[in-house]
């Protein structure tokens, strides 16, 4: 056990050389994020990491940690907040890059104060994709014709879970300043506008 905790502190201590600038990016289900996400990897060169994907690929290599997270998964269990850390750590540091944009995480407040506790890194702001209930519905509904019945349901939950869990985080980042909230409801290339504004560096005023 302990050339795994060394292992990790290593991972650790790596990264927080690296000073490396995270934005969390955070959107209920159909709220365009994904889109947005690609654009903002193309225009600005950032990483894009969804804690989603690197479960996934987790499970798929058939790793030891691979099983745990799929019977976990397979019984209803939530993967703990360390477990997604590392995943997360892992791929920061292969990636070779030191901006990321990290999808889909932290969910809940208890992932936030697990990431900041674990990698000592505070992201730089919140990239928070609001868009109404009705406006993602209908999105989701387009997407997934002929299965509507059964889809709205679904998809209500998620956006119920979404609410209940994200709104916390976003909550205590709002207090510190550094949520950017970006209207989602409008059309791609609008919402892309205001993201670009978000991220191009305001011109240094001079002083004189």
């Amino acid at each position: 056990m302990g050339t795994v905790d060394l292992a990790n502190k290593d991972v650790t201590a790596s990264l927080a050389e690296k000073k490396p600038k995270v934005v969390f990016v955070l959107g209920g289900p159909g709220s365009g994020k994904g889109t947005q996400c690609a654009n903002i990897v193309e225009h600005f060169h950032y990483t894009h990491l969804s804690a989603g994907d690197l479960l996934r690929a987790e499970i798929k290599s058939g790793s030891e940690n691979g099983t745990m997270i799929q019977n976990m998964i397979k019984e209803g269990k939530i993967v703990p907040s360390e477990v997604t850390i590392k995943l997360l750590q892992k791929a920061m540091l292969e990636s070779g890059n030191d901006k990321f944009l990290i999808d889909g995480f932290p969910r809940n407040e208890e992932n936030r104060a697990a990431f900041e506790a674990v990698t000592k890194i505070e992201p730089e702001f919140v990239l928070f994709f609001n868009c109404p209930e009705e406006e993602m519905e209908r999105r989701l509904l387009s997407r997934n014709q002929g299965r509507e019945d059964d889809n709205i349901e679904t998809i209500r939950k998620r956006f119920k879970v979404f609410l209940e869990s994200s709104l916390p985080v976003i909550e205590y980042y709002k207090a510190k300043g550094k949520v950017r909230e970006i209207d989602a409801a409008k059309p791609v290339g609008e919402v892309f506008e205001a993201v670009k504004v978000v991220f191009t560096p305001k011109a240094e005023t001079v002083t004189a």
